[in-house]
């Protein structure tokens, strides 16, 4: 259970064996390459960019393919196919994937030139409408929107920005040039706008037109041949049409539906070629040979060197690989679903130890004691074992599901040490129908309580027991620092900084070790004070006389060793963090009998019993929802901050081998 160690891996292999030997090394996910941008003396870069590049624009057609069947024709999945796995298929099948491929592409190419066309059409359409809001104000018209006039008549058709009566409009022409001789017809009137016909001899045409313009005068936007009735009548024609056209592109797109899964495919076959297109842009090349350098984890050595001879005439060297090796983890199934933890925050650096193990205890126990109610548990552990069995998920979803089935497990125990079984619902059911008063269990602050009991043992109620477990939440906060600390020691040791891992870890270990036995003291033996205060006086003598070791003078190392006494007030705080130990498990509870009561409010009668399942339930899902979230969250925090703070560095780079990188399909593992 810790970061496997590392080797560094040469392959000197023929060029002419360069397909058959990197298509091995993808499969089996052996080796993560070395990706530098220049060659070494005496080889050479294989430009293969365009290729890969073909690769990426048929991955992206593939994805918008596949986006737009799914607007158009929706796949059905249930609310739980998020879980389902990859589909697993023979080697064969990668064979017959890629003599299709062609044909899916062309499938692809047409969907999205399909789309366009909707999408073409769509635009049009807007104009459409525009052009017919534009007409709407000239249906009376009975002449074409483009004539400007006959051999002896000039013809003005456009708008004035203001709303004018055929009268008032004559005088504001006649007042603009009184030598005027015109007729007009006004077409449309409203505030702002008014659509006018205006007629004048063709010898008076110029001043007919500095007249309109100074009233504001503009002819039509989109002028046209035909008559305004004619015009709109054909534009609502081109939009059935369009509209036509439309819904058989739709039904076409839809047609390609059945090719999803061959889509999806294909999509990942380019993946897995764009890939290996882009090692090959990295590799070192001579005339007869490649050189490929990389990473392998040590225990996979033999296998790796054992494939290479078999499926190519190679070298393969081994070497150290140092300490900006990638880091690959290897935990047990307790500790291995709590990976995903870890690297959410950060792989191991280089002189860090694994957490994983110690992370993942912890962080089901918090989880557990802070859900706390055993209903919820059972729910947890039922859900999650049978979303593995019947979805088969990948492994990372399948480490996620381990997760929160182990939580499960914790939540479950805790329940039933605080009592709770979806709240007080067996108790308050027992009195709605018996009519008889019974708690969950008796306090043990309270065993002498003479009401029926449900559960034969003593429980901790964290209404009536709110002091004692928070004692119990300071406490265990006290160990997982304590066990953080213990790790920064055990590091300090590896790397031989003995002062470091007894001067500045051992003697804060010790301190607070006594602060606990000093606390003891106060509800037990009263020589555990004593003995608590000499602990804890003694470390922080020793801790004045040691912190300040790197400052210079005498009065610098007295000030530096005194000021990192103030320290002592980061531990009080990082301690009273895991009270909140105590608020989830308390607001868990609290939630549930709220619920409960208010489920069984309404009595036994049909009315009440149906009122009763509806509240239950949804008052249990949205309490299940709510703090299962803020366990989660609240627990990932007391790791990262709490405990990883005392000793964690982080930054490390995770091992990302050279392999098949699909989203849709998996090679079958035993083949």
């Amino acid at each position: 259970m810790a970061k496997m160690k590392m080797k560094t891996v040469r392959i000197i292999a023929l060029r002419q064996d360069r397909k058959r030997l990197l298509e091995h090394l993808q499969d089996s996910a052996l080796v993560q390459v070395n990706q530098s941008d220049t060659s070494r003396k005496g080889f050479q870069r294989v430009n293969v960019s365009p290729q890969m590049q073909v690769f990426e624009r048929n991955v992206d057609l593939t994805e918008q393919a596949l986006k737009i069947l799914e607007g158009v024709s929706p796949e059905k999945a249930g609310l739980l196919a998020s879980f389902k796995g990859r589909r697993e298929i023979d080697p064969d099948e990668i064979g017959e994937i890629a003599a299709q491929a062609k044909d899916v592409i062309e499938a692809c190419t047409q969907i999205v030139e399909l789309d366009k066309q909707c999408a073409d059409n769509a635009a049009e359409q807007v104009r459409i409408k525009t052009q017919l809001a534009q007409l709407e104000s000239w249906q009376k018209l009975d002449i074409p929107l483009n004539t400007t006039g006959t051999r002896s008549t000039a013809v003005f058709i456009g708008s004035l920005p203001e709303q004018y009566s055929e009268a008032r409009l004559k005088e504001a022409i006649a007042s603009e040039n009184p030598k005027l001789e015109f007729e007009l017809e006004i077409q449309y009137s409203e505030s702002n706008l008014t659509n006018v016909v205006v007629f004048a001899p063709q010898s008076q045409k110029t001043m007919m037109e500095e007249a309109l313009r100074a009233l504001g005068f503009a002819r039509p936007m989109s002028p046209t041949h035909k008559i305004p009735k004619e015009k709109a009548q054909r534009l609502r024609e081109k939009s059935e049409s369009l509209l036509s056209a439309d819904k058989q592109a739709q039904q076409e797109i839809a047609g390609y539906a059945d090719m999803r899964e061959k889509i999806k495919s294909t999509q990942d076959y380019f993946r897995f070629r764009s890939d290996k297109y882009n090692v090959i842009n990295h590799l070192d090349h001579s005339k007869h040979v490649f050189v490929l350098e990389g990473y392998v984890p040590e225990e996979d050595c033999e296998k790796l060197e054992a494939l290479c001879n078999r499926v190519a005439t190679c070298v393969v060297e081994f070497g150290d690989a140092g300490d900006n090796a990638p880091v690959k983890l290897k935990n047990n199934k307790f500790a291995e679903p709590a990976q995903g933890i870890l690297t959410m925050y950060s792989a191991p650096g280089k002189t860090d130890v694994d957490p994983t193990p110690i992370l993942a205890f912890f962080f089901y126990f918090f989880f557990g004691m802070m859900f706390s109610d055993a209903g919820y548990g059972i729910l947890m552990i039922i859900a999650t074992g049978l979303m593995i069995k019947l979805f088969k998920p990948d492994k990372k979803m399948k480490n996620n599901l381990k997760l929160f089935q182990y939580c499960g497990i914790s939540t479950t125990f805790w329940g039933l040490v605080f009592g709770s079984i979806f709240g007080d619902a067996p108790a308050s059911l027992y009195k709605l129908f018996t009519g008889t008063e019974v708690v969950m269990a008796h306090s043990v602050s309270n065993l002498s309580d003479p009401t029926p009991a449900l559960l034969p043992w003593p429980v901790i109620d964290p209404q009536k027991d709110a002091l004692t477990l928070m004692i119990i939440s300071i406490a265990f906060g006290l160990a997982h620092i304590l066990v953080g600390m213990g790790c920064k020691f055990a590091v300090c040791i590896k790397q031989k900084d003995y002062p470091g891992a007894f001067f500045d870890t051992g003697l804060w270990m010790l301190m607070l070790v006594g602060f606990a036995v000093l606390a003891a003291g106060l509800v037990g033996p009263s020589v555990l004070m004593t003995i608590g205060a000499v602990i804890a006086i003694a470390c922080a003598v020793g801790l004045v006389l040691t912190q300040g070791r790197g400052k210079k003078g005498i009065v610098g190392k007295a000030i530096g060793g005194l000021a990192s006494l103030y320290d002592i007030t980061s531990y009080i705080s990082d301690l009273l963090s895991y009270s909140r130990l105590l608020a989830l498990g308390l607001t868990t509870g609290v939630m549930a009998q709220v619920f409960n009561m208010l489920a069984t409010m309404m009595g036994t009668s049909i009315p009440g019993f149906i009122f009763m399942i509806v509240i239950f339930l949804l008052g249990h899902v949205i309490n299940i929802g709510l703090n299962a979230l803020g366990a989660y969250v609240h627990t990932m925090r007391l790791q990262y901050v709490e405990m990883f703070s005392k000793f964690y560095e982080g930054g490390g780079k995770e091992f990302e081998p050279f392999s098949l990188n699909s989203k849709y399909i998996k090679i079958q593992e035993d083949k």
